[in-house]
């Protein structure tokens, strides 16, 4: 369930006396309605900068996601808009980041932003996990592995961002940029591309064109057959758990596109 927008003008005055002391004057802020997850989204315009402003209120259940994003902010900047500053207060945590114009990417086959989103997992590949508390990969997805022997596949010293909805990719100056980095995770390197096998499936591709677009990919080339396929079988697992709890169509189609994978793994590919 989408979280309710809050606006500029609805925040009290002394969080937003806050805000300003950090970018100065806000002359304009206009509330974006892509993403699910925050209370604030906005793009903030000061008489010389434009800034992304993002939030939840502190008693939120997934403030929590706040702190990631804040943390893993310094290691991605050269693959994700900068976190700049934060404002946290009895009530709101918020972030602010580089203003970016760009739109979120499509997954439609033959997409050219397909090719710039892997250019920019590439180049995530080669960034080893920061030594920071967040979550392993095989915890995260441990619950839902059929053969427990089969966690040691995922276990790995690279950072992982792991959602690659479109919605979490934007397409500016001919470059993907990742953003909403609530889940970073340490891993093995060839989750992400399995991960993003997942959502080009939901955006149309068949499994073996999804897994086309990767195969230049380093991380997907050392991918072990036995650790994909245990994977893929933990997304099946995992996609319907979340269709079950919760059947908004987006929810139900991905969990149809983690069967079909898993069959296409089964019969395909060892």
């Amino acid at each position: 369930m989408a979280v309710a927008r809050t606006n500029w003008d609805d925040l009290p005055s002394e969080t937003r006396a806050a805000v300003e002391k950090r970018t100065g004057p806000v002359l304009s802020a206009q509330t974006v309605s892509e993403g699910l997850n925050s209370a604030v989204a906005m793009v903030l315009k000061t008489e010389v900068n434009s800034f992304f402003f993002k939030g939840l209120k502190q008693a939120y259940p997934r403030r929590w996601t706040q702190d990631m994003e804040w943390m893993i902010g310094p290691y991605v900047a050269g693959i994700s808009p900068k976190a700049l500053w934060r404002v946290q207060d009895d009530e709101w945590d918020l972030i602010g980041f580089e203003a970016v114009e760009g739109r979120h990417a499509s997954y439609d086959p033959g997409s050219p932003d397909v090719s710039l989103v892997t250019d920019t997992m590439t180049m995530l590949g080669r960034i080893p996990c920061p030594n920071l508390p967040v979550k392993t990969a095989e915890s995260r997805w441990k619950p839902y592995m059929d053969d427990l022997a089969d966690v040691h596949w995922l276990i790995g010293d690279r950072l992982l961002h792991t959602d690659y909805n479109p919605l979490n990719i934007l397409i500016a100056d001919g470059r993907a940029l990742l953003i909403d980095w609530a889940w970073p995770t340490r891993g093995a390197g060839w989750i992400d591309p399995a991960c993003l096998i997942l959502r080009l499936m939901a955006g149309g591709h068949t499994a073996e064109e999804a897994d086309k677009v990767c195969m230049d990919l380093p991380a997907w080339r050392k991918a072990p057959a036995k650790g994909v396929k245990a994977f893929a079988g933990a997304c099946a697992n995992m996609w319907d758990e979340i269709a079950q709890a919760d059947s908004a169509p987006w929810k139900v189609a991905m969990a149809e596109v983690a069967e079909k994978w898993l069959q296409y793994r089964a019969w395909h590919r060892g």
